[in-house]
Protein backbone atom coordinates (compact mmCIF):
# COMPACT_ATOMS: atom_id res chain seq x y z
CA UNK A 1 0.00 0.00 0.00
CA UNK A 2 3.02 2.29 -0.04
CA UNK A 3 2.67 5.29 -2.31
CA UNK A 4 -1.14 5.17 -2.26
CA UNK A 5 -2.63 8.16 -4.11
CA UNK A 6 -5.83 9.79 -2.87
CA UNK A 7 -6.97 10.55 -6.42
CA UNK A 8 -7.01 6.81 -7.09
CA UNK A 9 -9.32 6.32 -4.12
CA UNK A 10 -11.52 9.21 -5.22
CA UNK A 11 -11.76 7.72 -8.72
CA UNK A 12 -12.78 4.33 -7.32
CA UNK A 13 -15.48 5.89 -5.11
CA UNK A 14 -16.98 7.87 -8.00
CA UNK A 15 -16.81 4.82 -10.28
CA UNK A 16 -18.65 2.76 -7.66
CA UNK A 17 -21.43 5.39 -7.73
CA UNK A 18 -21.65 5.78 -11.49
CA UNK A 19 -20.76 2.21 -12.61
CA UNK A 20 -19.78 3.80 -15.91
CA UNK A 21 -16.28 4.84 -16.96
CA UNK A 22 -17.45 7.68 -19.19
CA UNK A 23 -19.69 9.29 -16.56
CA UNK A 24 -16.96 8.86 -13.95
CA UNK A 25 -14.52 10.70 -16.20
CA UNK A 26 -16.98 13.53 -16.75
CA UNK A 27 -17.55 13.95 -13.00
CA UNK A 28 -13.82 14.02 -12.31
CA UNK A 29 -12.95 16.05 -15.43
CA UNK A 30 -10.58 13.43 -16.74
CA UNK A 31 -10.67 11.13 -19.75
CA UNK A 32 -12.21 7.67 -19.71
CA UNK A 33 -8.78 6.16 -20.31
CA UNK A 34 -7.44 8.04 -17.29
CA UNK A 35 -10.21 6.50 -15.17
CA UNK A 36 -9.06 3.06 -16.35
CA UNK A 37 -5.44 3.93 -15.53
CA UNK A 38 -6.26 5.11 -12.00
CA UNK A 39 -8.36 2.03 -11.31
CA UNK A 40 -5.63 -0.28 -12.63
CA UNK A 41 -3.03 1.47 -10.48
CA UNK A 42 -5.20 1.07 -7.36
CA UNK A 43 -5.82 -2.61 -8.11
CA UNK A 44 -2.08 -3.18 -8.55
CA UNK A 45 -1.34 -1.55 -5.19
CA UNK A 46 -3.95 -3.66 -3.41
CA UNK A 47 -3.25 -6.82 -5.39
CA UNK A 48 -6.83 -7.77 -6.25
CA UNK A 49 -9.46 -6.86 -8.84
CA UNK A 50 -12.01 -4.35 -7.55
CA UNK A 51 -14.19 -3.86 -10.62
CA UNK A 52 -15.57 -6.23 -13.24
CA UNK A 53 -16.04 -4.62 -16.65
CA UNK A 54 -17.75 -6.12 -19.69
CA UNK A 55 -19.10 -4.61 -22.90
CA UNK A 56 -22.53 -4.37 -21.27
CA UNK A 57 -22.01 -3.45 -17.64
CA UNK A 58 -19.63 -2.37 -14.89
CA UNK A 59 -19.91 -3.87 -11.39
CA UNK A 60 -17.87 -4.17 -8.22
CA UNK A 61 -16.33 -7.48 -7.32
CA UNK A 62 -17.20 -8.90 -3.87
CA UNK A 63 -13.82 -7.62 -2.65
CA UNK A 64 -14.54 -4.28 -4.28
CA UNK A 65 -17.85 -4.04 -2.41
CA UNK A 66 -16.13 -4.77 0.91
CA UNK A 67 -13.29 -2.37 0.16
CA UNK A 68 -15.80 0.41 -0.70
CA UNK A 69 -17.72 -0.14 2.54
CA UNK A 70 -14.55 0.30 4.58
CA UNK A 71 -13.02 3.02 2.39
CA UNK A 72 -15.89 5.51 2.13
CA UNK A 73 -16.10 6.58 5.81
CA UNK A 74 -12.31 6.71 6.07
CA UNK A 75 -12.04 8.85 2.94
CA UNK A 76 -14.81 11.20 4.10
CA UNK A 77 -13.08 11.51 7.47
CA UNK A 78 -9.80 12.35 5.74
CA UNK A 79 -11.52 15.09 3.73
CA UNK A 80 -13.09 16.54 6.88
CA UNK A 81 -9.75 16.48 8.73
CA UNK A 82 -8.05 18.36 5.91
CA UNK A 83 -10.88 20.90 5.71
CA UNK A 84 -10.88 21.38 9.49
CA UNK A 85 -7.14 21.93 9.49
CA UNK A 86 -7.46 24.50 6.74
CA UNK A 87 -10.22 26.31 8.62
CA UNK A 88 -8.25 26.21 11.87
CA UNK A 89 -5.26 27.74 10.12
CA UNK A 90 -7.45 30.52 8.76
CA UNK A 91 -8.98 31.19 12.15
CA UNK A 92 -5.84 30.68 14.25
CA UNK A 93 -5.96 34.22 15.57
CA UNK A 94 -9.56 33.77 16.70
CA UNK A 95 -10.71 36.78 14.70
CA UNK A 96 -12.96 35.13 12.09
CA UNK A 97 -10.51 35.55 9.28
CA UNK A 98 -10.51 33.40 6.18
CA UNK A 99 -12.32 33.15 2.87
CA UNK A 100 -15.76 31.81 1.98
CA UNK A 101 -16.14 31.02 -1.70
CA UNK A 102 -19.81 30.85 -2.72
CA UNK A 103 -21.03 29.54 -6.04
CA UNK A 104 -24.49 30.43 -7.34
CA UNK A 105 -26.66 29.50 -10.30
CA UNK A 106 -28.76 31.74 -12.51
CA UNK A 107 -29.93 34.96 -10.92
CA UNK A 108 -28.58 36.15 -7.58
CA UNK A 109 -31.99 37.15 -6.21
CA UNK A 110 -32.73 39.38 -3.24
CA UNK A 111 -32.59 36.58 -0.67
CA UNK A 112 -29.12 35.52 -1.76
CA UNK A 113 -27.66 39.01 -1.96
CA UNK A 114 -29.15 39.95 1.43
CA UNK A 115 -27.67 36.77 2.92
CA UNK A 116 -24.22 37.67 1.54
CA UNK A 117 -24.56 41.16 3.00
CA UNK A 118 -25.62 39.78 6.40
CA UNK A 119 -22.77 37.29 6.42
CA UNK A 120 -20.22 40.01 5.61
CA UNK A 121 -21.59 42.17 8.41
CA UNK A 122 -21.32 39.31 10.93
CA UNK A 123 -17.89 38.18 9.68
CA UNK A 124 -16.23 41.44 8.58
CA UNK A 125 -12.69 40.01 8.54
CA UNK A 126 -13.69 37.13 6.28
CA UNK A 127 -13.23 37.60 2.56
CA UNK A 128 -16.36 36.63 0.61
CA UNK A 129 -16.02 35.53 -3.00
CA UNK A 130 -19.07 34.91 -5.19
CA UNK A 131 -18.78 32.98 -8.45
CA UNK A 132 -21.47 32.00 -10.96
CA UNK A 133 -21.84 28.24 -11.51
CA UNK A 134 -22.56 27.11 -15.10
CA UNK A 135 -26.01 25.74 -15.83
CA UNK A 136 -24.52 22.54 -17.27
CA UNK A 137 -22.24 21.90 -14.29
CA UNK A 138 -24.09 22.60 -11.03
CA UNK A 139 -21.80 20.50 -8.81
CA UNK A 140 -18.42 20.49 -10.56
CA UNK A 141 -17.02 23.62 -8.89
CA UNK A 142 -17.71 22.08 -5.47
CA UNK A 143 -16.07 18.79 -6.37
CA UNK A 144 -13.02 20.52 -7.83
CA UNK A 145 -12.64 22.63 -4.67
CA UNK A 146 -13.17 25.90 -6.56
CA UNK A 147 -15.94 26.95 -4.17
CA UNK A 148 -16.67 25.99 -0.56
CA UNK A 149 -20.45 25.97 -0.92
CA UNK A 150 -22.93 26.62 -3.70
CA UNK A 151 -26.50 27.79 -4.15
CA UNK A 152 -28.07 25.54 -6.79
CA UNK A 153 -31.49 24.60 -8.09
CA UNK A 154 -33.15 21.58 -6.51
CA UNK A 155 -33.33 18.60 -6.72
CA UNK A 156 -29.89 17.52 -5.48
CA UNK A 157 -29.37 13.76 -5.20
CA UNK A 158 -25.57 13.55 -5.05
CA UNK A 159 -24.23 11.10 -2.42
CA UNK A 160 -21.01 13.09 -1.96
CA UNK A 161 -22.82 16.37 -1.26
CA UNK A 162 -24.83 17.61 1.70
CA UNK A 163 -27.97 19.68 1.15
CA UNK A 164 -28.62 22.56 3.50
CA UNK A 165 -31.53 25.00 3.71
CA UNK A 166 -33.84 25.44 0.73
CA UNK A 167 -35.20 28.90 -0.03
CA UNK A 168 -36.48 31.25 -2.75
CA UNK A 169 -39.30 29.01 -4.02
CA UNK A 170 -40.64 30.74 -7.13
CA UNK A 171 -43.10 30.01 -9.91
CA UNK A 172 -41.47 28.85 -13.11
CA UNK A 173 -41.85 30.71 -16.39
CA UNK A 174 -41.30 29.53 -19.94
CA UNK A 175 -39.00 31.67 -22.06
CA UNK A 176 -39.91 31.70 -25.76
CA UNK A 177 -39.41 33.93 -28.77
CA UNK A 178 -42.10 36.59 -29.25
CA UNK A 179 -43.28 34.82 -32.42
CA UNK A 180 -44.02 31.57 -30.57
CA UNK A 181 -47.69 30.47 -30.59
CA UNK A 182 -47.72 30.45 -26.78
CA UNK A 183 -46.24 33.94 -26.41
CA UNK A 184 -49.62 35.72 -26.23
CA UNK A 185 -51.01 33.49 -23.47
CA UNK A 186 -51.35 34.92 -19.93
CA UNK A 187 -50.15 31.57 -18.54
CA UNK A 188 -49.38 28.09 -19.79
CA UNK A 189 -50.49 24.73 -18.32
CA UNK A 190 -47.70 22.31 -17.50
CA UNK A 191 -49.40 19.73 -19.73
CA UNK A 192 -48.37 21.82 -22.74
CA UNK A 193 -44.64 21.60 -22.02
CA UNK A 194 -44.00 18.39 -24.03
CA UNK A 195 -45.01 20.33 -27.16
CA UNK A 196 -42.78 23.32 -26.36
CA UNK A 197 -39.40 21.80 -27.42
CA UNK A 198 -37.72 22.51 -24.11
CA UNK A 199 -34.03 23.33 -23.94
CA UNK A 200 -32.18 21.14 -21.41
CA UNK A 201 -28.88 21.76 -19.60
CA UNK A 202 -25.96 19.99 -21.23
CA UNK A 203 -23.76 17.38 -19.55
CA UNK A 204 -22.07 16.89 -17.11
CA UNK A 205 -25.22 17.91 -15.20
CA UNK A 206 -26.83 14.65 -13.94
CA UNK A 207 -29.71 13.22 -15.98
CA UNK A 208 -32.25 13.63 -13.15
CA UNK A 209 -31.26 17.28 -12.75
CA UNK A 210 -31.51 17.94 -16.49
CA UNK A 211 -34.95 16.30 -16.55
CA UNK A 212 -36.13 18.63 -13.76
CA UNK A 213 -35.14 21.62 -15.90
CA UNK A 214 -37.05 20.24 -18.91
CA UNK A 215 -39.92 18.06 -17.60
CA UNK A 216 -41.66 16.09 -20.29
CA UNK A 217 -39.14 17.34 -22.83
CA UNK A 218 -36.18 15.55 -24.33
CA UNK A 219 -36.58 16.54 -27.97
CA UNK A 220 -35.07 20.00 -27.66
CA UNK A 221 -31.48 21.24 -27.86
CA UNK A 222 -29.09 21.53 -24.94
CA UNK A 223 -27.30 24.57 -23.50
CA UNK A 224 -24.29 24.97 -21.25
CA UNK A 225 -25.26 28.39 -19.85
CA UNK A 226 -28.43 30.40 -19.38
CA UNK A 227 -27.18 32.97 -21.89
CA UNK A 228 -26.57 30.23 -24.45
CA UNK A 229 -30.06 28.85 -23.86
CA UNK A 230 -31.71 32.25 -24.22
CA UNK A 231 -29.84 32.84 -27.47
CA UNK A 232 -31.45 29.65 -28.78
CA UNK A 233 -34.80 30.84 -27.42
CA UNK A 234 -34.50 34.19 -29.19
CA UNK A 235 -33.68 32.40 -32.42
CA UNK A 236 -36.85 30.31 -32.12
CA UNK A 237 -34.94 27.04 -31.72
CA UNK A 238 -36.65 26.04 -28.47
CA UNK A 239 -38.08 27.23 -25.15
CA UNK A 240 -36.54 27.28 -21.68
CA UNK A 241 -37.86 27.07 -18.13
CA UNK A 242 -36.57 29.73 -15.72
CA UNK A 243 -37.60 30.86 -12.25
CA UNK A 244 -39.14 34.32 -11.89
CA UNK A 245 -35.92 36.00 -10.66
CA UNK A 246 -33.97 34.66 -13.63
CA UNK A 247 -36.73 35.71 -16.02
CA UNK A 248 -36.55 39.25 -14.65
CA UNK A 249 -32.77 39.35 -14.79
CA UNK A 250 -32.49 38.00 -18.34
CA UNK A 251 -35.35 39.99 -19.88
CA UNK A 252 -34.45 40.99 -23.44
CA UNK A 253 -35.95 42.02 -26.75
CA UNK A 254 -37.39 39.17 -28.76
CA UNK A 255 -38.00 36.91 -25.74
CA UNK A 256 -41.26 36.55 -23.82
CA UNK A 257 -41.71 34.88 -20.42
CA UNK A 258 -45.03 33.14 -19.75
CA UNK A 259 -45.83 31.75 -16.25
CA UNK A 260 -46.39 27.98 -16.13
CA UNK A 261 -49.26 26.63 -14.02
CA UNK A 262 -49.13 23.17 -12.47
CA UNK A 263 -45.38 22.87 -11.94
CA UNK A 264 -43.80 22.77 -8.49
CA UNK A 265 -41.95 25.98 -7.65
CA UNK A 266 -38.28 26.20 -8.52
CA UNK A 267 -36.34 26.25 -5.25
CA UNK A 268 -32.70 26.89 -4.44
CA UNK A 269 -30.64 25.15 -1.78
CA UNK A 270 -27.22 25.55 -0.23
CA UNK A 271 -24.96 22.52 -0.78
CA UNK A 272 -21.40 21.60 0.17
CA UNK A 273 -19.11 18.58 0.07
CA UNK A 274 -20.14 15.85 2.48
CA UNK A 275 -18.10 16.01 5.66
CA UNK A 276 -16.62 19.40 4.70
CA UNK A 277 -18.91 21.76 6.61
CA UNK A 278 -17.12 24.66 8.32
CA UNK A 279 -18.16 27.45 10.72
CA UNK A 280 -18.17 29.82 7.73
CA UNK A 281 -20.55 27.62 5.75
CA UNK A 282 -22.78 27.17 8.80
CA UNK A 283 -22.83 30.94 9.34
CA UNK A 284 -23.79 31.56 5.73
CA UNK A 285 -26.54 28.93 5.97
CA UNK A 286 -27.87 30.79 9.00
CA UNK A 287 -27.78 34.06 7.06
CA UNK A 288 -29.84 32.47 4.28
CA UNK A 289 -32.60 31.39 6.66
CA UNK A 290 -32.52 34.38 9.05
CA UNK A 291 -35.38 36.91 9.05
CA UNK A 292 -34.71 39.57 6.43
CA UNK A 293 -35.54 42.54 8.66
CA UNK A 294 -31.95 42.69 10.01
CA UNK A 295 -30.22 42.11 6.71
CA UNK A 296 -28.51 44.89 4.85
CA UNK A 297 -30.03 45.79 1.49
CA UNK A 298 -28.23 44.36 -1.50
Amino acid sequence: MSGLETHELRCFIVLSEELHFGRTGRRLYITQSRVSQLLAALERRIGVRLVERTSRRVSLTPFGERFLTELRPAYEHLESVVEAAREAARDAAGNRTGTLRIGFQCAADGELTRAVAAFREAWPQTETQVTEVPLADPFGALRRGEVDTAVVLLPVEEPDLEVGPAFAAQQQSLAMCTAHPYASLPSLPAAALPTARLISPAAPAPAYWRAARAPGGGDGPVASTVQEGLTLVGAGVGTMLLCRASAERYARDGVTFVPVDGLPPASLALVWRRGASTPLIEAFATALTAPTRNLAAA
